[in-house]
């Protein structure tokens, strides 16, 4: 399939589009410029959708039990880390050749 090929009927319908004008209009309809400068300079809506406050409630809520959690289980957590670490330095076979403790 050569699209290059004159009687194709792509490069036809290519030419022809190339050969169509343009008559369309490239003003901005009547009153446009107003509207958009009103629009600009409109004061901003203060009022917040019901689900949008109850969205960002929600975040604050589960951000603040994340933190008392990992608050709550630190100790936990730190023993498990510390045990972990030297689990992990027995094991290590550079630190055995070598005989790093």
């Amino acid at each position: 399939m050569n699209l290059n090929d004159p009687q194709h009927p792509w490069s036809r319908l290519v030419a022809a589009a190339r050969q169509a004008p343009d008559d369309r209009d490239t003003a901005a309809p009547y009153g446009f410029a107003t509207r958009v400068s009103a629009l600009a300079f409109a004061p901003e809506r203060k009022t917040a959708s019901l689900f949008e406050r109850f969205a960002w409630r929600a975040v604050g809520v589960a951000g603040l039990l994340a933190l008392l959690s990992v608050a709550v289980n630190y100790s936990a957590l730190s023993r498990a880390t510390a045990s972990v670490d030297d689990e992990l330095s027995d094991e290590d076979p550079i630190s055995l050749l070598l005989s790093v403790d």
